[in-house]
């Protein structure tokens, strides 16, 4: 299957991207993939928890502070620790300062800045962020060695299949998923990273923002959020699927090492 058979009977208000990034010095020549149908910019939901993360432990002179909140926003995906830096820190200051290190360029979201999961992005861009912070890693970055390692700690529950999609057992993983009472349809995102030894590395970025129309759905999925209950298998109902067959498609077209 490639991406035409994924994509071309997707709903015309449907939205996806997919990108993927293979490099490092000392293995084969750099790779990317990029397919996107739909909007050019999708938000984010968590997907850039790991990213913010990163970024705030150099902002927050307290190490067990930083950490106290940082783990608990990679591993389990925690809104409310997530917030706890975005707002300590600045969003301004942590966008930028993803800038500095990465070389990709995101904004806080019009009216609202406190709302980090509504920072737009693309799949591409994405894929390029990550890379750089596994390499950073790789180089002996111990905040990024330690923000991958939370991510290999990321629940199946909470990751959609993505290792199993790339048959990548012990790959770092954040997902993120989310369905605003201002949109009619359901995100859902996942990246995964697979260090190669050395600086090699490859990461699998998929976005997906699918029609969710139905209102006594929206109604149910708005009171389990209201309620602090899981989601997740909504979004594994109306997204899961495709999420996972663009994570392997882009996964085999980047090609072997």
């Amino acid at each position: 299957m490639g991406f035409n058979e994924l994509i071309s009977d997707l709903d015309h208000s449907a939205s996806v991207q997919a990108a993927g990034i293979r490099r490092g010095y000392g293995g084969p020549p750099a790779r990317s993939v990029n397919v996107g149908a739909g909007l050019a910019r999708l938000r984010c939901a968590s997907l850039l928890k790991p990213l913010y993360a990163w970024v705030s432990a150099a902002r927050i002179p307290d190490a067990g502070r930083w950490r106290s909140h940082a783990e608990p926003a990679v591993v389990v995906s925690s809104n409310a620790d997530t917030l706890n830096l975005w707002l300590a820190i600045g969003p301004h200051v942590i966008l930028d300062d993803l800038r500095e290190r990465t070389g990709v360029a995101w904004t806080p979201p019009n009216g609202d800045p406190s709302r980090f999961g509504s920072v737009e992005v693309s799949a591409g861009e994405v894929a390029l962020a990550y890379a750089v912070l596994a390499q950073s890693a790789a180089a002996g970055d111990p905040v990024a060695t330690t923000v991958l390692d939370w991510m290999g700690q990321v629940a199946d529950s909470q990751a959609f299949g993505a290792r199993e999609a790339l048959g990548w057992p012990g790959a770092a993983v954040k997902c993120g998923w989310y369905g605003a009472p201002d949109e009619t349809c359901l995100r859902t995102h996942a990246v995964a990273v697979k260090p190669g030894g050395g600086t090699k590395v490859s990461v699998v970025v998929a976005m997906t923002a699918l029609p969710y129309t139905d209102a006594q759905e929206r109604e149910v999925y708005r009171e389990r959020v209201g309620e602090g209950l899981p989601v997740e298998p909504e979004h594994e109902k109306v997204s899961g699927t495709l999420l996972r067959g663009l994570m392997s498609v882009t996964h085999a077209e980047l090609g072997r090492p």
